[in-house]
């Protein structure tokens, strides 16, 4: 049993982490995991995902220990393959992804928050990536997205000094975006990606992309591709929608783009 659900309500997803007492990853929610990003990738009526832990005191633990036990070289391959190519799948999904960080984020279950777009956590929760109090190292981006995101002054303290932070401190270091009262996390997660759903998915698509742009290279490539971008929205019907409903003072009727390159409201 794999212990991680996909489900859906309107244009957002929702993974829940459930694997008993701590979530912790094996390689078996690995790959499903990663078999559900490219379900959500195959849709493009989905423009938000929303990750979730069950139960009350974690989001995720991390990876489960007992995978590494043996010091068999193989089997850790074959997990940092796993954990590589699930987060990073989920790093390129073309909607809005939303970690709601409902306690305990530790290791690979603060690097799976760490790809995602944004952020939540609960006053409780505290965030940490103690690989190398075990001997090892943060392998699923951890060490490139969290330094990315606090600098490298605390990406050493968290990482080479195994400091563990609070919510309110991880807000302060730019680590989460929200810092949400005890069991409010999956609330305010579904409340922002219900904002998303408001917003034209061509649009998405494009602004997401941009902003990864300018991360991954200098500004002065990025400003182009952003007129660039800007342009080809002209092209698409719901350019003109998103302008007519302002106007005439209603909701907008989205388009979605299929795979096969038909279309759904």
């Amino acid at each position: 049993m794999t212990r991680i659900r996909l489900e859906y309500n309107g244009h957002v997803a929702y993974i829940t982490l459930d694997h008993p007492p701590a979530n912790t990853w094996t390689l078996a929610s690995l790959q499903a995991f990663l078999r559900m990003m490219e379900e959500l990738d195959s849709r493009p009526d989905v423009v938000a995902l929303v990750i979730r832990g069950a139960g009350e005191k974690f989001f995720c633990a991390g990876a489960d220990l007992n995978l590494f036990a043996d010091g068999n070289v193989e089997q850790a391959r074959d997990v940092a393959d796993a954990f590589g190519r699930a987060f990073e799948a989920l790093a390129r999904f073309h909607g809005v992804t939303i970690a709601a960080i409902n306690g305990y984020a530790m290791g690979g279950g603060l690097e799976v928050a760490l790809a995602c777009d944004i952020r939540i956590a609960e006053q409780q929760a505290l965030l940490g990536l103690p690989e190398a109090s075990v001997g090892l190292l943060p392998c699923a981006g951890g060490t490139q997205r969290l330094t990315e995101l606090v600098g490298p002054g605390w990406a050493k303290r968290m990482i080479l000094c195994g400091e563990k932070v609070s919510a309110a401190l991880a807000y302060e270091i730019g680590l989460v975006e929200e810092v949400v009262k005890t069991g409010q996390a999956w609330e305010a997660a579904y409340q922002m990606a219900h904002l998303v759903e408001r917003q034209s998915p061509s649009a998405l698509r494009a602004c997401k992309m941009l902003i990864n742009q300018g991360r991954c290279g200098p500004r002065d490539a990025a400003l182009p591709l952003e007129r660039s971008l800007f342009l080809e929205l002209f092209y698409d019907a719901n350019q003109r929608e998103g302008v007519a409903a302002f106007l005439e003072k209603r909701a907008p009727h989205w388009q979605y783009q299929k795979p096969d390159g038909a279309t759904h409201e």
